[in-house]
């Protein structure tokens, strides 16, 4: 045992956040004497990881509302309760870490009174770390929560609701058992392709490690070892049953996840492509939120345009395949996905600057907008009002949780929040505010592509969608940041940003010069005149023919460049 022992990967120690949700079993024996089996699921707060908590909550019959005495409600925390309020769950609310010196424990249970609606009865006070009350929690799940319904004799189904990869024994899905039993030597299928079958070669239940048992029953939450090695024939939320017990109807499932924020993911070294391929197949049945399509690029080869459901999450990801899966990347400036109104009239969907047609075909562009959701003290509305309207926000409401802490909405572009906004936010409010949002509708705007050219040759990975009014800052900012990284060669080389054919922004990256007239030692002039016109006219050929080499840091000189 270890704190934070469900946060298995070094990630989440580090960062003192949960990623992956974890599921475990629990045996308790209860006061009044009776054994109890609790099927837990500890699930990610941020709302870059919201398809988690969602998959998490349909495969559950109640959740735990577990609120920081010190913090109080946080924004995530009121979109995931009405995530749990549509799946139709049982909410215990749950105030934790109530000897804290900084617990405000009438501060929130205010919150968690307005939130809920439920009388402060209802609301249980502890301590998880000093053992304060914990009783009451066992005794409100018993009471409060049902137990799983009885198998309905349909045949034998069971939802998968995750998934990892086991080099050794391939793929394991993660099952909650609905109806039937399942075991091992049996047969399993596939109701999203019923081509696919195999033995069942373990069967078992989820503790803190795997623990093979010999039959899974209806209400039953734990594991089978397939053997399969091609990790794309398992998918989560697809339903599994047996061949001698076949069920007819399919498990409703999940809904397909959209990403929200597009990279392009590319290895270092060219000859990783295929490598790099089997990581991605192995990460999504991990991380089924991700989502990646072969893409191609001038400046980097081969490599894949991924979507992610936030910049933590494309954040995280790289982390994980650099970590993991020891791959060397180089990740394009995150975008969004824009919707281009042609003057044809037709309509087409850009994830990738590159892809974004001429302007003389454009009728309109329009970005995806969000309804965001800060909540914070008080103190730090100023600062956080000016964050929002400089990233192009509009205020809509306040609204006064407590007399110190405030619930702010605007409405922004998504484009706006993925550039650094989340740790903007956090510097502004001493890392006490929290931010959420939704995305409610695509709006048009003045955005233009914004293309970088080095040596007159136009690098396609640099590119990126810009509003007008940004566009002279944000390409003056980049054309400087490359200028100090590309290494000077024998030759001057420039850096252009560009709108269309106009140029915005320019930069010269001088060219090393040799002094080839140290040799000449008096005489006439025109004897170094000489030197120096000969080696203009091979600089002049060298520009002509000479290739710029770009360093990894360029690529990643798109994200550092002020936004504002």
């Amino acid at each position: 045992m270890k704190s934070q022992v469900l946060d298995d990967m070094d990630l989440e120690r580090e960062r003192g956040i949960t990623i992956k949700s974890h599921p475990i079993q629990m045996n308790y024996k209860h006061t009044d004497g009776v054994d109890y089996i609790f099927n837990l699921i500890d699930t990610p707060g941020h709302v870059d990881f919201t398809y988690e908590v969602s998959r998490s909550l349909a495969a559950c019959e109640g959740a735990l509302l577990l609120i920081d005495a010190a913090q109080g409600v946080e924004a995530q925390t009121v979109s995931n309760t009405y995530l749990a309020l549509d799946a139709d769950l049982e909410i215990i609310p749950v105030i934790n870490k109530i000897d804290m010196p900084a617990a405000d424990l009438d501060s929130a249970t205010e919150q968690m009174i307005e939130l809920l609606g439920c009388d402060e009865e209802d609301i249980l006070k502890i301590s998880a770390k000093s053992g304060i009350a914990i009783q009451s929690v066992f005794d409100a799940i018993i009471e409060k929560i049902p137990h799983p319904r009885d198998s309905m004799n349909e045949g034998t189904r069971a939802l998968i609701f995750d998934s990892t990869f086991d080099k050794f024994r391939g793929v394991v899905p993660y099952i909650r058992v609905f109806d039937g039993i399942i075991e091992k030597g049996m047969t399993a299928q596939y109701f999203a392709d019923s081509t696919i079958q195999h033995e069942i070669a373990e069967v078992g239940i989820l503790k803190l490690n795997k623990v093979p048992v010999k039959k899974l029953e209806a209400g039953d939450v734990g594991y089978i070892i397939t053997n399969l090695k091609d990790v794309r024939k398992i998918k989560v939320g697809d339903t599994l049953t047996v061949k001698n017990d076949r069920a007819s109807k399919v498990l409703s499932g999940y809904q397909p996840i959209k990403p929200m924020v597009f990279a392009g993911v590319y290895p270092v070294d060219t000859n990783d492509y295929e490598e790099l391929r089997a990581s991605l197949e192995k990460l999504i049945l991990n991380d089924s939120a991700l989502s990646y399509e072969p893409n191609t690029s001038i400046a980097l080869g081969f490599g894949f345009r991924c979507g992610f459901l936030g910049p933590l999450h494309l954040e995280i990801v790289q982390e994980r395949l650099e970590r993991e899966f020891n791959m060397n990347l180089i990740t394009t400036s995150p975008n969004v996905q824009y919707r281009v109104d042609l003057k044809m009239g037709d309509s087409i969907k850009v994830n990738n600057p590159a892809d974004m047609p001429v302007s003389g075909d454009i009728e309109t562009v329009n970005e995806p907008y969000i309804k965001a959701e800060i909540i914070t003290p008080a103190e730090y509305i100023g600062g956080i009002m000016k964050l929002c309207i400089s990233k192009r926000g509009v205020y809509k409401s306040t609204n006064y949780l407590t007399t110190t802490k405030v619930q702010l909405f605007f409405e922004m572009p998504l484009g706006e929040v993925i550039f650094e906004f989340f740790e903007k936010l956090k510097s502004i409010s001493r890392g006490y505010a929290s931010f959420d949002y939704e995305i409610i509708e695509n709006r048009p705007g003045k955005l233009q592509k914004l293309d970088v050219r080095i040596a007159d040759e136009i690098v396609d990975a640099l590119s990126l969608i810009v509003h007008q009014d940004n566009a002279y800052t944000q390409g003056s900012g980049l054309c400087k940041k490359l200028k100090e990284i590309i290494h000077r060669q024998m030759f001057e080389i420039k850096i252009q940003a560009t709108l269309g054919s106009k140029i915005i922004a320019r930069e010269t990256v001088k060219a090393l010069r040799k002094n080839v007239t140290a040799k000449c030692y008096g005489g006439d002039i025109s004897r170094k005149r000489k030197l120096l016109e000969k080696q203009k006219k091979g600089k002049k050929r060298m520009k002509q023919v000479g290739n710029v080499e770009i360093p990894q840091e360029a690529f990643l000189a798109v994200l550092k460049i002020d936004q504002d």
